[in-house]
């Protein structure tokens, strides 16, 4: 069985953790073999969308080409037609708490990777976040983080707001998180939630407060860092 003691501090990790689990889905830790293969790809696929060329992607973000191979014939693989739905998203989450209901948790998600709107993530925009959770600062991970938990990007996050994260956690978790869980206890999180990062008590968490909130806390500070190395 799961805790979720203390949730409301792990929720600020919980997106990169679970994210993790959507790349190892799409095989894009896997090495691939030969670099030239992969880049052909780039040029030779028949594809909704064709990527950016492997240099420029290289200069916008913080990964290295063959990096950017693995993860692209990773993504090609599961994604031929060059880009990922909302239900690519729900069906991996799916796979992975069939005890559970992820939807909800996999339509944030991916809210926070279609930056566009337009309810499509390219390879772009998959590699551009994944550049963040992987390699950024520990300010660029905080931002993206409180960027997913701002739902209606108004710059603070509402108890509303985090209320419907908590309860897509809970969700997503299922029995096997919580058997004898109340009704009442993700708005007992969030309450502790706000607790500690409302500094100054007008009922919103806003970025600043976030940020300093997060690295005052050790656990979540050591956890950052188990994303360093992951490819």
């Amino acid at each position: 069985m799961l805790s979720l003691d203390g949730l409301e501090m792990i929720a600020v990790l919980v997106v990169m953790g679970l994210f993790i689990k959507v790349l190892e889905q799409f095989g894009m830790f896997e090495p691939v073999g030969g670099e030239d293969s992969v880049e052909d790809d780039f040029e030779l696929s028949t594809v909704c969308h064709r990527p950016e060329s492997m240099d420029k992607l290289q200069e916008q973000t913080k990964f290295t080409k063959k990096e950017l191979q693995v993860l692209y014939r990773g993504f090609k693989n599961e994604c031929p037609s060059g880009v990922v739905n909302e239900e690519n998203f729900k069906n991996i989450y799916s796979q992975f708490f069939p005890q559970g209901d992820s939807s909800m948790y996999a339509h944030f998600l991916f809210e926070a990777f279609d930056t566009n709107k337009n309810g499509s993530v390219s390879f772009e925009d998959f590699v551009f976040g994944l550049s963040i959770i992987l390699r950024g600062t520990i300010n660029d991970r905080l931002n993206w983080a409180f960027n997913l938990y701002d739902l209606n990007k108004d710059g603070c996050i509402t108890k509303e707001e985090m209320l419907d994260i908590m309860k897509s956690i809970y969700d997503m978790m299922g029995k096997y998180t919580y058997p004898t869980m109340q009704d009442d206890a993700p708005r007992e999180h969030v309450e502790s939630f706000f607790q500690k990062m409302d500094r100054n008590k007008d009922g919103v968490v806003t970025i600043e407060e976030f940020i300093e909130s997060c690295k005052k806390d050790e656990n979540i500070m050591q956890s950052m860092q188990l994303f360093d190395n992951v490819i």
